[in-house]
């Protein structure tokens, strides 16, 4: 009789072991795609009825203000079709370069829209969506300093000065691609192309478009050489890990190629610049 007693009293706590087990899953399952899209950063930016987009409002024509202040560009004109698909209100917080990608990590900002360049070590942290503008890298050269220069490649002597700006792809890309050149780096644009203008650098690396706004500005110190020596896909810099916000942004830089807004943009804001 006890041993059928204890015969039962095992059974009987093996079986609340195994309910237990089984009406634990759910718990550890639960979260499903309609939980995950209500807790998505795009879910987030449409119930509170406004986009928070990042920017350094110092890179004509992307971004700039005008004499009163306000928010102008070509990545300004996309951001606003962005919140005007999304029906909500735009944000846009200026701030400096290398402060974006912290500001989006730390959650201050939904999105980087302002002339980043999709590159394999920025994704390792942040998420890009597909290109909506490509360049490349271009020098403004100095005719004080190197009249002679006709090449990029010419540029890799120890006898020349190649200014950057501080945290840029041009930064990156001097060290590796001209190892002999000296390097100096700056943390304002006007501040690298001065340097060329005054003889005190051979070259400024920076976009396609930039370069030939600072030579026609500063045609009888410098001149340029518009063909890119690298690749630079512009792309919409996100959050890691929010998939329906990926896929939202790269359905609309699809439809707005596909419909000619990007290409509209491109006339307003570029026109005739590399012509």
């Amino acid at each position: 009789m006890i041993r059928l007693i204890r015969i039962i009293l095992t059974s009987f706590v093996a079986l609340t072991l195994c309910c237990g087990v089984c009406l634990a899953k759910p718990a550890s399952a639960a979260v499903g795609p309609y939980d995950i899209a209500s807790g998505s950063t795009l879910a987030a930016i449409i119930a509170r009825g406004k986009l928070v987009v990042g920017m350094e409002l110092k890179f004509w024509p992307f971004e700039y203000v005008t004499e009163k202040g306000e928010p102008v560009g070509f990545d300004v004109d996309i951001a606003r079709q962005i919140a005007k698909e999304l029906g909500v209100e735009l944000d846009i917080k200026d701030m400096e370069w290398t402060g974006l990608i912290p500001a989006l990590q730390a959650g201050k900002i939904d999105l980087i829209i302002s002339g980043i360049t999709g590159t394999l070590e920025r994704a390792k942290t942040i998420t890009f969506s597909r290109p909506y503008f490509t360049t490349g890298l271009c020098a403004l050269i100095s005719r004080k300093k190197s009249p002679g220069i006709a090449s990029v490649a010419a540029l890799d002597d120890p006898a020349r000065i190649i200014a950057v700006k501080t945290g840029t792809t041009a930064d990156l890309v001097a060290s590796k691609r001209f190892p002999k050149a000296h390097i100096n780096r700056y943390k304002e644009e006007t501040a690298c192309v001065q340097e060329v203008v005054s003889g005190r650098a051979d070259a400024f690396f920076y976009d396609q478009i930039s370069i030939a706004k600072h030579h026609k500005q500063n045609p009888d110190t410098t001149k340029a050489l518009l063909t890119p020596f690298t690749y630079e896909p512009f792309c919409i810099g996100m959050p890691k890990g929010d998939f329906d916000l990926w896929q939202w942004l790269d359905m609309f830089l699809e439809l707005s190629k596909a419909n000619g807004t990007l290409d509209e943009l491109r006339r307003k804001h570029f026109g005739e610049l590399l012509q």
